[in-house]
């Protein structure tokens, strides 16, 4: 049977406090959401962090590894860090968590894009706290910047410290400048690609568009490991259209906030528990923490530096 790797993202930094009673928030709160989603058959946690006070997204190490701590002394599930944390901190501030934890596995954007969640503003009428809408309303106004310099500056960084890149792939341009970092000698097999779909600004998340860029990437780069992740409503249906190409699923509140059409999801498990579902129904098997480093041949729990 092929053993599918399921990745629970458990609170982004997208969403804001006021759209669910659900975002986990503190860090009691996401390594308790990342211990539930492992339990429902996630063997990868995707991990942003938050004022616990406010829950705004932010990128401080001591909340890095108070979740990471916490999740370790409960499980072995490998933990995949973000290297994006919100919107405006500068590279150094983003790569810190790689420096500081030296983790097994972190994500990595390979592009500049603009990112609008400015939408979602347009949503609510009230807000909990005061940062919720000016923070949405700035990416009216606002590149995500990920230059070939800084590329290249991640991907060393990641190296040296021994930690796996999954490169976020946000649209098809991106192809490319995944295939000249392996060129470049940047990227070592087994290469690891995670299409983000359905973010404004990047390609929309449909079964065509999926198709094409699986495709893209085959022909430009050749084999690779590969999962998806939807923003939205087509989480699933792009869950479901991974499965079928032989890829990996993403799930969880970071990506939507909902189960179904109108109900908020209570947990990033209940995602997790749904995805399961859908790999058990193809006859698939659902990857554990140990198949997940030998898929990717990640470092081991034993190396990281938390």
């Amino acid at each position: 049977m092929e053993k599918v790797i399921i990745t629970a993202a458990l609170t982004g930094a997208a969403h804001t406090p006021s759209m669910s009673p659900y975002l986990p928030i503190t860090p009691d709160e996401l390594a308790e959401e990342a211990v539930k989603s492992y339990k429902a058959g996630a063997a990868v946690a995707h991990i942003h962090v938050r004022d616990p006070e406010t829950g705004k997204p932010n990128n401080k190490i001591e909340l890095f590894r108070e979740v990471a701590v916490k999740v370790k002394n409960q499980c072995n599930m490998v933990l995949s860090f973000t290297t994006g944390g919100g919107f405006g901190p500068s590279d150094e501030e983003r790569l810190r968590v790689v420096q500081e934890l030296k983790p097994e596995l972190c994500t990595f954007n390979i592009g500049s894009m603009n990112f609008g969640i400015f939408p979602m503003g347009q949503k609510h009428d009230e807000y909990k706290f005061a940062w919720e809408k000016p923070y949405l309303d700035m990416t009216y106004d606002y590149i995500f910047p990920n230059t070939f310099k800084s590329l290249v500056k991640f991907v060393e960084t990641m190296n040296q410290n021994g930690t796996k890149p999954e490169m976020e792939i946000y649209d098809v341009g991106m192809v490319s400048s995944a295939r000249w970092l392996i060129k470049q000698g940047l990227i070592k097999p087994p290469v690891y690609i995670q299409f983000v779909m359905g973010i404004f600004g990047g390609i929309p998340a449909t079964v065509e568009n999926l198709v094409f860029l699986y495709k893209t990437a085959h022909e430009s780069i050749g084999d690779f490991v590969f999962s998806v992740a939807a923003a939205g409503k087509n989480q699933l249906q792009m869950a479901a259209t991974s499965l079928a190409l032989k890829g990996n699923v993403r799930v969880g509140l970071e990506d939507s906030l909902f189960t179904g059409k109108g109900q908020l999801a209570k947990s990033n498990a209940e995602q997790v528990e749904k995805a399961v579902q859908l790999v058990n129904a193809l006859g698939l098997e659902v990857a554990t923490p140990a198949d997940v480093r030998e898929i990717l041949g990640l470092k081991g729990l034993d190396k990281v530096n938390y």
